[in-house]
């Protein structure tokens, strides 16, 4: 599939360079598979959960879930129940996708909503309300889980949303399919944001507060590393 230029993305990049922090994300994690995703519901408010589909569930543009997220996806669906997870991709279900026939296969394969918009990431909000109705009242109430700094974590915390930014599933010859573009500038907003620099540093440390959640030490919202429970025990 051919994407179209982000405009939207663009747009909103005059924002960030003014205010890095938006794309500072509330939890950083390897995988979607190293989040507490029962935390999430009850010490955190969320009801919902939307997740980014290449690089953060798949490989680009596939759509067999990636081993690497098998679990992650398996927790948060029996979890928050199928109904309240759902796939925002920048790529099906928006105007790049014809008839929304990409949508609706990732849909028959992947057995989980794609939902519709015209506006990409950081747009699209009221599409994503609307997807979940009435079981979701406000933006605090999701969390958007992705790979991507200034589409996915910039789009939530636009809004107000819990962020949990993961690395790319993928990377040299199991990343060739995914956008050339996108894969450049994942990279370059990685190093900016998490590199060990000053700079870096400083915008993790202004991560916009979530209306719920108190922060990591008071609410973990990872689960412990394989290290860290070889240290407890």
């Amino acid at each position: 599939m051919v994407q179209s230029i982000n405009t939207k993305a663009l747009v909103t990049l005059v924002s960030v360079i003014r205010r890095p922090y938006l794309a500072s994300p509330h939890v950083h994690v390897e995988t979607i598979s190293d989040v507490n995703y029962t935390a999430l519901r009850d010490r955190c408010g969320i009801r919902a959960v939307v997740f980014d589909k290449d690089n953060t569930l798949t490989a680009p543009y596939a759509t067999e879930v990636h081993p690497g997220a098998e679990a992650g996806l398996r927790e948060a669906l029996s979890t928050f129940g199928r109904d309240n997870v759902a796939i925002l991709s920048n790529s099906a279900g928006t105007l790049d996708d014809p008839g929304y026939e990409d949508a609706d296969r990732i849909e028959a394969e992947m057995g989980i909503a794609v939902i519709r918009h015209d506006e990409k990431k950081p747009g699209g909000l009221q599409e994503v309300l609307g997807h979940f109705g009435d079981g979701v009242e406000d933006p605090s109430q999701l969390a958007m889980v992705g790979d991507r700094l200034l589409t996915d974590i910039v789009f939530g915390n636009l809004y107000g949303m819990l962020t949990l930014h993961c690395d790319p599933l993928c990377s040299g010859d199991d990343n060739k399919s995914d956008n050339k573009i996108a894969s450049v500038v994942r990279s370059a907003e990685n190093a900016v944001l998490f590199g060990n620099w000053f700079g870096g540093r400083a915008i993790r440390r202004r991560t916009i507060p979530h209306a719920v959640w108190p922060g990591e030490e008071e609410c973990p919202l990872t689960k412990p590393s394989a290290s860290d429970t070889k240290k407890e025990n």
